[in-house]
């Protein structure tokens, strides 16, 4: 399964439009969202996804009713674990445990956000912080895709 990695998009309604066109188009199996949303109206953007979506608040997701309310059972308090594939997946915002989850070996996949920098790193575990969607701090707009089966990271650039 293609999954596609994101993390602090920070309201930037643009570059969510891209990212759910280049999903729509690559026919991904589930997209998964570190957190930094930030307002409910990203909705706008993120509705028109095919694949499922799985979010976990950020530190700047501050209206939390009216996120919770526009994606009821799509988004999580951090850490959240999953199953994808048959692969265990947590994923947080803040990576102030991360270094205790990576030294865990329960995971295959850790997902992280917060610090609007790329890490990749390959495991086991992967850990990935796919950089900033919204492009704000760094100007690159950059998410990244994780192929379950061969567990291959491939960096994309959306600006």
């Amino acid at each position: 399964m293609n999954v596609v990695l994101m993390s602090d998009s920070h309201d930037n309604l643009p570059m969510l439009h891209k990212a759910v066109e280049f999903c729509n188009d690559q026919h991904v199996g589930h997209v998964l969202h570190a957190g930094d949303l930030v307002a409910p109206f990203v909705t706008r953007a993120l509705d028109k996804l095919k694949a499922p979506l799985t979010i976990v608040y950020g530190n700047n997701d501050g209206e939390r009713k009216g996120l919770e309310k526009a994606f009821s059972d799509k988004i999580f308090e951090p850490p959240y674990e999953l199953e994808l594939d048959g692969r265990s997946v947590i994923m947080l915002h803040d990576p102030v445990v991360l270094d205790a989850l990576v030294q865990s070996g329960r995971y295959d996949l850790i997902l992280y956000g917060h610090l609007h920098e790329i890490d990749i790193r390959p495991g086991p575990p992967i850990v990935v912080n796919p950089g900033e969607l919204s492009g704000w701090l760094s100007g690159k707009s950059t998410m990244a895709t994780w192929d379950t089966e061969t567990d291959e990271i491939k960096l994309v650039t959306l600006n």
